[in-house]
């Protein structure tokens, strides 16, 4: 068994131009044992399964909206915000559930469903340029 405060006596012990050539293994424990920085594994946690830019087209089912429309959203970890053309926020979880809300001009929508892959779906509803209506979203990532 090794008694450490005997061997870090002997090293002291040694004399200082010795004590170099064992600098660069002191190195190597130092980086072993020092903790990633803290922007790596914010970057590594910030990465998810769905990150990139989805197009969404919405249909509508129920009301006198039109249907067919789309909106690019961005995908960055747990975050989903706008790629252009309004504004938009939400989040996703490891799972793939998805809560969104979007707002462009007068019109507000919210909606909910799931991503998996690079493929997406679920409901919505909202009041768009003065009506409320609801339906359905399709999303493809790319």
């Amino acid at each position: 068994m090794i008694q450490f405060p005997r061997l870090i006596a002997d090293f002291a012990a040694l004399p200082s131009w010795r004590l170099l050539r064992w600098l660069p293994l002191l190195a190597v424990f130092a980086m072993m044992a020092a903790p990633p920085s803290a922007d790596a594994a914010t970057r590594r946690r910030a990465a998810g399964a769905y990150d990139g830019t989805w197009n969404v087209v919405f249909a509508t089912t129920r009301g006198n909206c039109s249907s067919g429309y789309s909106v690019p959203f961005t995908v960055f970890g747990s975050r989903v915000s706008s790629a252009g053309g309004g504004r938009v926020s939400g989040l996703v979880n490891r799972a793939g559930a998805v809560a969104v809300r979007v707002s462009v001009g007068a019109s507000r929508a919210s909606g909910g469903g799931r991503l998996a892959g690079s493929y997406g779906a679920g409901s919505w509803s909202g009041i768009i340029s003065g009506d409320r209506c609801s339906g359905t979203w399709q999303a493809t990532r790319g």
